[in-house]
C-alpha cells in the first residue's frame, strides 16, 4: 500500500506499490493524451511558436472542458478569442506536466523538491478533474457520497472502481500538499 508523502531533510518523499505506480502512470499518460494540442500539418509555425491556435474551439469532451474551462463566463465570443490566444500553450503546459509527473513516480521512494511536488500535485489534480467529470461529481454531496466507497473488494462496477481511484488520488494529493506546506514552512 502507498505511504503518503512526508517532508524530510531530503525533500518530499513518498512510496507507491508497483501496481499503484503503474495505474498512476497510465492515468497521467491518458490525461496527457487528452489535452495534447493537435498540430495540423499546414499549421503556421509562428502561431504555434507563440501559442496561438486560430482553429481553437470549445472541447466536445466535458472532462477536457473541466481542464480547459471558458475564461469569460457568459460571453462565448470573448471566451473563444481567449481560447484561441492561450489554449495551445495551456495544453502544452498541462501535457508536459503530466508527462513529467509520470517520470517522477518511477523511482522508489519518490523524492521531490518543492517545484517537482507542485508539478506532481497539478498532474494529480488534472486526473482527479477528469475522474470527477466521469463520475458526475458536481456538488459537495456528490463527492461525499463517493468518499464512502473505500473497499476495493466491493468494486463491482466501473463507477465504484473509478470512485476508489478518485479517493486514492484525493488522499495522495492531500498528503503531498501537507508535505509541501511543511517543507515551505522550514
Amino acid at each position: 500500500m502507498a505511504h503518503g508523502f512526508k517532508s524530510t531533510r531530503r525533500g518530499i518523499t513518498g512510496s507507491l506499490e508497483d501496481a499503484e505506480r503503474e495505474l498512476l502512470g497510465k492515468l497521467f499518460h491518458d490525461v496527457a493524451s487528452m489535452v495534447e494540442p493537435e498540430t495540423a500539418p499546414d499549421a503556421d509555425p509562428l502561431a504555434a511558436l507563440v501559442g496561438i491556435d486560430p482553429d481553437a474551439s470549445v472541447p466536445e469532451d466535458t472532462a477536457v472542458r473541466r481542464l480547459l474551462p471558458d475564461a469569460v463566463d457568459g460571453d462565448d465570443d470573448a471566451s473563444l478569442e481567449f481560447r484561441r490566444l492561450t489554449e495551445r500553450g495551456l495544453r502544452e503546459q498541462k501535457s508536459a506536466g503530466l508527462r513529467a509527473a509520470q517520470l517522477m513516480i518511477e523511482s522508489d521512494p519518490i523524492q521531490l523538491d518543492p517545484e517537482q511536488a507542485t508539478i506532481l500535485s497539478k498532474a494529480i489534480n488534472d486526473v482527479r478533474l477528469v475522474l470527477a467529470d466521469r463520475l458526475n461529481i458536481v456538488t459537495d454531496e456528490d463527492a461525499t457520497r463517493l468518499h464512502g466507497i473505500t473497499d476495493w473488494a466491493e468494486a463491482t462496477d466501473l463507477e465504484s472502481y473509478l470512485a476508489l481511484v478518485y479517493n486514492f488520488l484525493t488522499w495522495l494529493q492531500d498528503t503531498l500538499m501537507q508535505a509541501l506546506l511543511r517543507a515551505l514552512d522550514r
